[in-house]
């Protein structure tokens, strides 16, 4: 570690564990990243930063973008320790494995050893192949928190990818465009799915990226308004019904509006539905 103390490095996360869980909880997460921390000493991410660090981060997404418990944040800030120990062999994954089990139950060593598996896949992002992966990640995970955890941790690398060299950052943004959204999409997880769509486009077709991106925020950018009058008459019209809602509006994703082009052949002038609205 470098001259921060744990707490301060990760104090966004203990903010997060203090706001969120009991007493019980904060002091389980604090040992399960006093025990990441000695185990992953002086082990680096390929951006240079510690690897603890990436776990800490997942953990984040996984408290308040996922909105999981104890048992998966534990896991997720302890997912490395036991994936490098298995690449190891079975004797190290047995007795870090052990050592989790005793001081934070079988639930978090199960979830860490599903993930291990899942990163011990190679994956091959041919088209034909991505549904044989995706269920192969399911058959990994008879625990539902595991293909959660496994799409934050894939969200953070996806959030760091600027990192890599560019021939990974395209074979990274194509395994998840065809592996990982559509998981998260199956799902239900549309937003974390919308975000990895973008960011891989990013990097598959950067160029047809940006300049959609700009396109779109020069046309319809200064939509906001239609969106919010929309949402106001939506809302009066439900309430005068004594209908309780919650309504969410948007201009709908690059990705989004990207792949209708495409399908569609049109240009950007030829597309009309570019608002998302969502009432529940």
């Amino acid at each position: 570690m470098d001259t921060l103390t744990r707490e301060q490095r990760y104090a966004r996360l203990l903010d997060m564990v203090r706001s969120n869980f009991s007493p019980t909880t904060q002091k389980c997460v604090d040992e399960a990243l006093e025990y990441a921390d000695r185990a992953l000493d002086g082990q680096l991410r390929y951006d240079g930063s510690p690897m603890l660090d990436h776990a800490v981060r997942t953990a984040e997404i996984v408290i308040s973008e996922i909105g999981l418990g104890r048992n998966s944040t534990v896991a997720t800030i302890l997912h490395d320790v036991v994936r490098l120990a298995a690449k190891k062999g079975s004797e190290e994954l047995e007795r870090v494995s052990a050592e989790i089990r005793s001081q934070f139950g079988d639930y978090v060593v199960n979830i860490t050893r599903a993930l291990a598996n899942i990163s011990d896949v190679k994956t091959k992002v041919a088209k034909e192949q991505a549904d044989n992966f995706r269920d192969l990640i399911v058959s990994y995970s008879t625990d539902p928190r595991v293909i959660l955890i496994k799409l934050a941790d894939r969200l953070h690398n996806m959030r760091t990818l600027a990192a890599k060299r560019e021939e990974k950052q395209r074979t990274t943004a194509l395994e998840t465009m065809q592996v990982y959204a559509p998981l998260a999409h199956r799902l239900g997880m549309q937003k974390i799915k919308q975000e990895l769509e973008n960011i891989s486009l990013y990097y598959l077709d950067r160029p047809g990226y940006t300049e959609l991106e700009r396109d779109i925020n020069e046309k319809y950018g200064k939509s906001r308004g239609f969106i919010d009058t929309a949402t106001e008459k939506i809302s009066q019209r439900l309430s005068e019904n004594n209908i309780k809602c919650e309504i969410t509006g948007r201009i709908k994703t690059v990705y989004s509006i990207y792949r209708k082009m495409n399908d569609q052949d049109k240009n950007l002038d030829e597309i009309y539905d570019y608002y998302a609205m969502r009432i529940i």
